[in-house]
């Protein structure tokens, strides 16, 4: 065998819309096994955009999923920890996998899509980088009578910004007053058939619209050309979350942490803490009830220089930490983290150091998210 080891390359996956984002200047890069684009004008151009007006971003490298049969509900209340009987038709709820000692597989949004008089349907959109493990996965434990369909043929559109449901009710008439935040409804488009839900991934206000893939760029050009929107790239979705204070799969939770300590309690219902009879929920009713040993916290950082994920996080001479997540915050003008530490500094206003190139940067920690949400709620969820 020669010295120089060949290293084949990654094959990436194309979008729906790989033409349209290039059409439009976009900087394509590799991201959860697909060329994603990262910016078309520039990340603080796109995120101030976003955050003033309306962005429109692709993920459609997430994984879209229907969950179908009678006992639906049942079968995935065994795998996450959310009251799944008892959401509404409409309704979505954030939720986690876990594997069978309570560590996060993914993290997910479930919908109840049951048809009036059908049988038992859920929609479930989950990560990019790890849908095909979690279909692995929901197909193993799943029972024999529960069907898992992945929507390999659609795409998924973002409208997120101030000025979002301005567009989409314009492009849509009567879509958008039935709509709060975290519930979701269906809308024919054109000849074809959309799933809108009022969410997203950067604090704002916004939507996420499943489309077929064929009509993704119609979709795409038609809430374009609309003076307030522009596309946005992967760089200003990922400031956007940060800020927000929303953990990113793969760093700031991992199989190795559980909800506790990330500070995902909210999504471990009442119903669920009584019960139990999901994976890991000894250990995480324990947590729960005695704390986490570390604890997922907000740092604000003084001066200019970013940490970044892996950074170590001290108080005094002793490492208590690790960032996960790390930028400039373009919104309030210094640097912010998302970081692990041990419980005894997690409370709000302790002041720490983060290593930063061999440099110790002051930082305290402060509540998240770091620039309030601006969701839309309407009724209750």
């Amino acid at each position: 065998m020669s010295d120089e080891a060949e290293v084949e390359a990654e094959v990436l996956e194309q979008l729906p819309l790989d033409a349209w984002h290039r059409a439009r200047g976009a900087r394509m890069v590799g991201f959860a096994g697909y060329e994603m684009p990262i910016q078309y004008e520039g990340i603080l151009a796109e995120h101030e955009w976003t955050r003033q007006h309306a962005g429109l971003f692709d993920v459609s490298h997430m994984g879209q999923l229907i969950v179908t049969g009678e006992g639906a509900a049942e079968a995935l209340e065994a795998l996450l920890p959310a009251d799944v009987s008892s959401l509404k038709r409409g309704r979505i709820r954030y939720s986690l996998l876990l594997g069978e000692d309570g560590g996060i597989l993914d993290d997910l949004m479930v919908t109840n899509v049951t048809r009036e008089g059908g049988e038992p349907a859920f929609y479930l959109v989950v990560n990019g980088a790890t849908k095909w493990d979690d279909i692995g996965h929901l197909r193993e434990h799943l029972p024999d009578a529960i069907t898992l369909t992945y929507l390999e043929d659609r795409a998924l559109l973002a409208l997120q910004g101030p000025e979002a449901a301005a567009v989409l009710e314009r492009v849509m008439p009567g879509v958008t007053g039935e709509l709060g935040f975290m519930q979701s409804t269906e809308y024919a488009f054109e000849g074809g058939h959309l799933a809108i839900a009022r969410s997203g991934y950067t604090g704002e206000d916004g939507f996420e619209i499943s489309v077929a893939a064929g009509q993704a760029e119609r979709l795409a050009e038609r809430l374009c050309a609309e003076a307030e929107v522009k596309p946005i790239g992967l760089g200003a979705r990922d400031s956007l979350r940060l800020e927000a204070g929303l953990p990113l799969y793969g760093h700031d939770l991992t199989p190795e942490t559980d909800p506790v300590s990330a500070g995902l309690e909210f999504a471990i219902s009442k119903a669920r803490r009584a019960r139990g009879g999901f994976p890991g929920a000894e250990h995480i009713l324990k947590l729960l009830d005695e704390g986490a040993p570390t604890r997922r916290v907000g740092l604000a950082l003084e001066g200019r220089m970013a940490a970044r994920e892996g950074a170590p996080v001290h108080a005094g001479d002793r490492q208590v930490g690790t960032v996960t997540s790390g930028g400039f915050s373009p919104t309030l003008g210094h640097p912010v983290a998302m970081a692990y530490v041990d419980a005894a500094h997690a409370s709000e206003g302790t002041a720490l150091e983060v290593e930063v190139r061999g440099k110790r940067l002051p930082a305290r920690v402060v509540p998240m998210p770091f620039v309030p949400h601006r969701y839309h709620r309407k009724g209750a969820v």
